[in-house]
């Protein structure tokens, strides 16, 4: 990727010799760090170079009446961009238009910050976060704006959201050359580089024996749900976030799933359930007997998952483990590898040009 503001923006921290050169950077990190978990080869899932993010959030600066998109630097100052090559084509040839519409309706006032969500398809939709109260002026300026560039207009300030348009998007991914939908909600979790996100959801179900029952943890909007579904005779899902399930049900109807059930309950309320412990209403529609889960499947926050869910997680033949944190994953490890056998690692470069990696680790009980 070619980038005039490497140095100086921090969006890029990794980037001295191109992009296989960081790449070999990190894998070499990480080969080290779980050396003493696994030796044979770990699978490594490259991003493309440049125009692989499909959401990107920039603060505006201001100068006079003339408004830029910035960023902050290591050193936490302000640079002012007029382009990032790490978001996809489509936010990549709006960016300019659109601050030259907002300048021409004269709609710049207190505005600072703009967010996009795309889908590969094209659709967008881009938030303007205000600090001031939007009136019915600036809904008639901003309505003609997002039918000039074709695209949906959110309008945010303090306890105000103005929707022109749609507040989603609906992303097409193509896994084992079956195509799933997403409705993507704005200012929600989204995978933000969808090729990359492919490769997981794709490695993700090769490693699943498709035995019996999945019993899924931290199932967010079913990125990796409604795949799953189609290997498994049925699958149980948690989430503790509302609109994530909300979505996750809605994602599943638009894929025409029916052998989900979701469950609003963070990980500890689900143990105490199934373990006997209180009755929550939110499982009363579960029969929990029925299910014969052979495989749990986890993709936890960053704070990886706890001792409690580790345990439970060491029950079931097979564990397949999405990180999105190496070294909580690499804590969670010494627990699980007690009683399983790590068989398959990846790694997946869903942000490059920075230090991070998203992994995948299959194990089977001993």
């Amino acid at each position: 990727m070619e980038c005039k503001y490497f140095g100086r923006c921090g969006a890029c921290s990794l980037y001295d010799g191109g992009y296989q050169a960081q790449l070999e950077k990190k894998i070499a990190s990480i080969k080290e760090l779980f050396s003493s978990y696994f030796q044979a080869n770990i699978e490594i899932f490259q991003s493309k170079e440049q125009h692989y993010r499909a959401r990107a959030e920039f603060r505006i600066w201001h100068n006079g009446d003339t408004i830029s998109y910035a960023m902050t630097s290591k050193e936490k100052e302000v640079v002012l961009i007029d382009e990032c090559p790490q978001v996809n084509e489509y936010i990549y040839e709006l960016m300019p238009k659109l601050l030259k519409a907002i300048e021409t309706k004269k709609i710049q006032e207190k505005l600072f910050g703009i967010d996009f969500l795309s889908a590969t398809t094209g659709e967008m939709v881009v938030t303007l976060l205000y600090h001031r109260k939007l009136d019915q002026l600036w809904e008639e300026k901003v309505q003609e704006i997002a039918q000039e560039l074709n695209i949906s207009i959110i309008g945010r300030s303090r306890k105000q959201k103005v929707v022109l348009g749609n507040d989603y998007v609906i992303e097409k991914l193509l896994i084992d050359d079956k195509e799933f939908v997403y409705k993507h909600i704005e200012n929600s979790f989204t995978q933000p580089n969808p090729k990359v996100n492919e490769k997981m959801i794709t490695w993700a179900l090769e490693q699943a024996s498709a035995k019996g029952d999945l019993l899924e943890l931290y199932c967010g909007a079913g990125n990796f749900t409604i795949p799953f579904a189609t290997k498994f005779e049925k699958v149980l899902a948690t989430e503790i976030s509302k609109s994530s399930i909300n979505a996750a049900k809605t994602n599943m109807q638009l894929n025409h799933v029916t052998n989900i059930e979701f469950v609003r309950m963070s990980v500890e309320e689900f143990i105490d359930a199934i373990e006997g412990g209180r009755v929550y209403n939110r499982m009363k529609h579960i029969d929990i007997d029925s299910y014969n889960f052979s495989t749990i499947f986890v993709d936890p926050p960053r704070s990886g998952m706890d001792k409690q869910s580790c345990a439970l997680a060491t029950r079931y033949d097979e564990i397949i483990y999405i990180s999105c944190n190496p070294q909580t994953l690499y804590r969670d490890l010494e627990i699980l590898t007690k009683t399983h056998s790590i068989t398959a690692m990846a790694v997946f470069d869903q942000f490059p040009y920075t230090y991070h990696l998203e992994m995948g680790v299959k194990l089977k009980k001993l």
